[in-house]
């Protein structure tokens, strides 16, 4: 049975200590570049690999980042991540992934589950269900490093990355008022998250901004959910003065809404506008493809891991709480290209 190599065994076949070959491995400075040649060449030809419990318990960080996310069932957090993991193996990080399901339960267990395995900082987009955030000011009172990406919380002080979710809105909206639909309807997700309020708000200074009263009838409380999309269709065709169109909180509910106003026999675009928001990757190839905006999901890892990572490199000095918003890109396609040929 083949033996796991270990340092020891690089030092004896090289004739030198132990110690220089751990340090030759970590390219310390006093270690020359000829010995750490030598050293890394034998290491390759053994097939050794470092012991991480042990380097961890030396170096006291374990390379690992923690990664907590609402649900796999969305393109989006997949394309998030992709982005975080970039970076992170770029930097010799490993990435734990936790699905809270979005629950607040599983989100603590997640919590829990990540301390237990001693990462160096974790990275959370918050569960649309929770409303008790205690579980992140603990981790703030143990001086884990944490960041909020995508779904975030300004009470907290958590320092944080997302897109500007009040411009994307604006931009959604405005870009329907464009093509010529004068009642816009909005369905959108809950409202204590912030960025489905941030959503609301843009939504509303859209319609403001083009001198359109605002309808509180033309705001659906609904969801992340293709059954929200359609249940909004439903909700506004009972209406006496119906929209013509309908800026749907996320791409996944603008699908339920396409795939109600099909069923009811109404086209899109010619008799209804619909915009989501994400750039989900289904988007595109559907029909009518879906316009929406972009949330930047890879560039949205990469500026959240950097951002982590900075906290654990600044950890035992107090750092600002930092906002870093990125700017949203509207991409028309054909459900609300009214005006297309």
């Amino acid at each position: 049975m083949k033996t796991k190599i270990t340092i020891s065994d690089i030092a004896k076949e090289l004739g030198i200590a132990p110690a220089t070959v751990s340090r030759a491995l970590s390219d310390h400075p006093e270690i020359s570049a000829n010995t750490k040649k030598k050293v890394k060449a034998v290491a390759e030809r053994l097939d050794y690999k470092p012991n991480k419990i042990a380097s961890s318990l030396r170096s006291g960080k374990t390379k690992l980042i923690g990664v907590l996310i609402p649900t796999v069932e969305h393109l989006f957090f997949g394309s998030v991540i992709h982005g975080i993991s970039n970076l992170a193996s770029e930097h010799g990080y490993d990435v734990l992934i936790y699905q809270s399901n979005e629950s607040e339960e599983f989100e603590k267990k997640g919590i829990d589950t990540f301390i237990g395995a001693r990462v160096d900082g974790i990275l959370v987009s918050i569960s649309k269900n929770t409303t008790d955030f205690s579980h992140f000011k603990s981790i703030k009172d143990k001086n884990i490093p944490i960041a909020f990406f995508d779904r975030t919380n300004d009470s907290l002080e958590i320092s944080s990355v997302c897109i500007d979710d009040y411009l994307g809105a604006f931009m959604a909206t405005e870009s329907l008022i464009k093509s010529g639909y004068n009642r816009v309807a909005h369905i959108s997700g809950p409202q204590h998250i912030k960025a489905f309020s941030e959503r609301v708000r843009g939504y509303k200074a859209a319609l403001q901004q083009y001198n359109i009263d605002f309808d509180p009838q033309l705001i659906y409380d609904g969801d992340i959910s293709i059954e929200a999309g359609r249940k909004g269709v439903q909700y506004f065709l009972k209406l006496e003065n119906k929209p013509n169109a309908i800026f749907a909180v996320e791409d996944i509910t603008a699908l339920g809404v396409l795939k109600e106003l099909k069923e009811k026999g109404i086209k899109a675009p010619n008799d209804f506008g619909v915009i989501g928001f994400c750039n989900d990757l289904f988007g595109e190839h559907i029909t009518p493809s879906l316009s929406t905006i972009d949330q930047k999901t890879v560039q949205m890892g990469e500026e959240a891991f950097n951002l982590i990572y900075e906290l654990i490199s600044k950890k035992e000095e107090k750092t600002n709480i930092q906002k870093r918003i990125l700017t949203p890109t509207l991409i028309i396609r054909e459900s609300s290209n009214k005006n297309q040929k």
